[in-house]
């Protein structure tokens, strides 16, 4: 059974920081890219980050571009995402995702698997 998991995520003010994991299960991690996506209310789903099964490659969007930085450690299918200098437009729903390499991107309609989410609020 596949399956990704958030963790991390809560409250912080502008200009904290959090670390969000996803733990994945139930599939040949090594065989995936990795991305973090993210739903705000009121607004479309969002790519935020992707990685490649070897960290050779990352993707970012251009709204978190220099404060996230998205890294995996295979050994314990984990990917992490980093969040510096958070900022109230920051405040959404995370989720991470799956998608075999070959279709490495941040395009949300190529990703198979996806966590359930985490929220993450910015407020001061």
């Amino acid at each position: 059974q596949v399956e990704l998991v958030e963790s991390g995520g809560g409250s912080v003010q502008p200009g904290g920081s959090l670390r969000l994991s996803c733990v994945a299960s139930g599939f040949t991690f090594t065989y995936y890219a990795i991305g973090w996506f993210r739903l705000a209310p009121g607004k479309e789903r969002e790519g935020v980050a992707c990685i490649d099964s070897r960290s050779e490659h990352t993707i970012y969007g251009d709204s978190v571009k220099g404060r996230f930085t998205v890294s995996r450690d295979n050994s314990k299918n984990t990917v992490y995402l980093q969040m510096d200098n958070l900022k109230p437009e920051d405040t959404a729903v995370y989720y991470c995702a799956a998608t075999p390499l070959i279709r490495f991107s941040l395009v949300e309609s190529v990703y198979d698997y996806w966590g359930q989410g985490i929220q993450v609020t910015v407020s001061s």
